[in-house]
C-alpha cells in the first residue's frame, strides 16, 4: 500500500473519474474538478458519438471490480452492418464467435461512473474553474473568471484528464522541451437519432454498427438501451458533398433521399437534428513528456487524442490507467519512477493507436463497400480460424487483445503486404480458401520470420 496522498484531478470525464476511483481505492484522498455543472443534472447537448467498450476498456474496470455493473448498461455488437446506396445490407461480423464490443451512451456511462466514484469515496467539485497549475507544487489555482482573482489549492499530486484542450497541459507547454502538435481533421461530424418503436424495440438491428459507407463522407449509428440510436454524419466542412452545402431544408431532404435512401424511415427528425444540432470538430493531438517530476502528469485525451474511428479513444484512455496501477504496484512511492515508467510506456502505443484510428475512416467509408476489401476480409478471418497461432486479425489484435497498440500496428502493415500478394494471385475469387492460398500465406510468413 502506498503512503496515503492529497490528489487532484482535473475533468470528471470517463477517464477522470475512473482514475479517481482507482486512486481512493489506494487509500488516498482525492478531489475531482470540473469547471462543468454536474452532468447528472444536464441534458447533453446533441454532440456525443456513442461509445464502445472492448477488451482493453474491460481490463481496466475490472481492475475495480465495476465490469458486471457497466455491462448491465451496454448493448453487445458483434459485427457492422453496411448500408449500401441500393439498400442491400450486409453483414460482417467482428472477430470469433461470441466476441462483441458493447455499445455504450457517453452521457449514461459517465453518469453512471460518477455515481460510482461518489460510492468510493471520491469527492466531486463541479463548477470549479481551474486555470493554472505550479508543476514544481502541484497547486492550483481557481476561480471565476481567467482574469480574476484566484483561489490557491494545495496538493500532492495533480492528474489532467481535462481532455483535448486541457489546462494542465497548457501549463506544462510553457516548459522547455516540450513537444505538441494538433492537427483538426478536415471532417466534421453532427449527431442525428433513430427514436425508438413506441414499443421501445429498435427500428433497426441493435447488435449491429451500422454504417452508411460513401466515400468522401458516411453515417453510422450505434444503439442505445432505451430503444434509440445515436447517429453520427461525418462529412466534409467544405466541398461538394459536405457541411457548407447543406444550407436549406431541401438541400438536406435531397442529400439524404439520394445518397442514404433506407433511412427515410427511420430517422423522422433529419430536418430538426440537422439544423439544432453543432457541427463538431475532430482533432488528434499528440504531446511529451505527459508528466512533471513526482507532481504532475497528463491522462487520457489530455495527452492524446484520438479521431473516433476505431471505438477506441475511451479504451486507450482506461488503459493508461491500468498501466499506471500496474507501475504503482511495482515501484511503491517512487512517483517520480511511476510517472516516468508510465509515460514512456504509452507514448508509443497511443501515437499508434492515433494513426490506426485515422486510417480506419478510409476503412469504413470506403472500404467497406468494396468486393476485394471484402474479399480480403474473408480470406484473413478463415486462414485465422485454421491457424489461430499463425495470424490475428489487425481489428481483433486491437479491439479483443490487449496486445500493443504499437505492435498491432507493425504487424497490421506486415500482414497487409501478405494480403496485397495474395489479392494478386490468378483467379483468387474462386480459389481463396484452397491450400494453395493456404500455403502461400504460410510461406509469406516464414520468409519474416527467417
Amino acid at each position: 500500500m502506498q503512503n496515503p496522498q492529497k490528489i487532484a484531478v482535473i475533468g470528471s470525464g470517463l477517464v477522470g473519474t475512473l482514475l479517481a476511483i482507482y486512486l481512493k481505492k489506494m487509500g488516498h484522498t482525492v478531489h475531482v474538478f470540473d469547471r462543468s455543472p454536474d452532468m447528472r443534472t444536464v441534458e447533453f447537448s446533441g454532440r456525443s458519438i456513442n461509445l464502445v467498450m472492448s477488451e482493453r476498456g474491460w481490463r481496466a474496470l475490472e481492475g475495480v471490480g465495476l465490469q458486471d455493473e457497466i455491462r448491465k448498461i451496454g448493448i453487445p455488437v458483434d459485427k457492422r452492418a453496411i448500408h449500401l446506396q441500393d439498400r442491400k445490407l450486409n453483414y460482417q461480423y467482428y472477430g470469433k464467435d461470441g466476441e462483441a464490443i458493447f455499445s455504450l451512451s457517453r452521457s449514461v456511462l459517465n453518469r453512471k461512473m460518477i455515481d460510482l466514484a461518489e460510492e468510493a469515496g471520491v469527492e466531486f467539485k463541479f463548477e470549479h474553474k481551474i486555470w493554472d497549475v505550479s508543476l514544481a507544487d502541484a497547486t492550483l489555482y481557481m476561480g471565476e473568471t481567467e482574469q480574476g482573482a484566484w483561489q490557491e489549492l494545495k496538493y500532492d499530486k495533480v492528474f489532467g484528464a481535462d481532455g483535448a484542450f486541457s489546462r494542465i497541459r497548457h501549463r506544462m507547454q510553457r516548459q522547455s522541451m516540450f513537444d505538441y502538435s494538433q492537427e483538426f481533421m478536415k471532417i466534421g461530424y453532427k449527431e442525428l437519432h433513430i427514436p425508438a418503436n413506441p414499443d421501445r424495440t429498435h427500428k433497426i438491428d441493435k447488435n449491429s454498427l451500422h454504417i452508411w459507407p460513401r466515400g468522401q463522407f458516411m453515417l453510422m449509428a450505434l444503439a442505445n438501451l432505451d430503444g434509440s440510436f445515436t447517429c453520427t454524419l461525418f462529412m466534409p466542412f467544405e466541398g461538394e458533398n459536405s457541411f457548407e452545402a447543406l444550407q436549406e431544408e431541401h438541400q438536406l431532404v435531397d442529400f439524404f433521399a439520394k445518397y442514404f435512401p433506407d433511412t427515410k424511415e427511420v430517422i423522422p427528425d433529419l430536418v430538426e437534428d440537422f439544423f439544432k444540432n453543432p457541427t463538431s470538430y475532430l482533432v488528434i493531438m499528440k504531446c511529451f513528456p505527459w508528466t512533471y517530476e513526482d507532481k504532475v502528469a497528463l491522462i487520457g485525451d489530455s495527452a492524446h487524442a484520438i479521431v473516433p474511428f476505431y471505438g477506441q479513444g475511451m479504451n486507450a484512455g482506461f488503459e493508461d490507467i491500468t498501466i499506471l496501477a500496474e507501475m504503482i504496484a511495482k515501484y511503491g512511492d517512487d512517483w517520480k519512477t511511476i510517472f516516468e515508467a508510465y509515460q514512456n510506456e504509452r507514448k508509443p502505443n497511443a501515437d499508434a493507436i492515433a494513426e490506426l484510428s485515422r486510417r480506419n475512416f478510409v476503412e469504413m467509408s470506403t472500404k467497406t463497400a468494396d468486393e476485394k476489401f471484402l474479399l480480403q476480409k474473408k480470406i484473413e478471418k478463415w486462414f485465422s480460424d485454421k491457424h489461430p497461432d499463425k495470424w490475428l486479425p489487425l481489428y481483433s489484435r486491437v479491439t479483443f487483445s490487449t496486445h500493443s497498440y504499437s505492435e498491432a500496428l507493425a504487424l497490421g502493415d506486415f500482414q497487409n503486404k501478405i494480403m496485397d500478394e495474395i489479392m494478386a494471385m490468378p483467379d483468387i475469387e474462386n480459389t481463396w480458401d484452397s491450400e494453395t492460398v493456404e500455403n502461400k500465406i504460410i510461406q509469406l510468413l516464414n520468409a519474416k520470420v527467417h
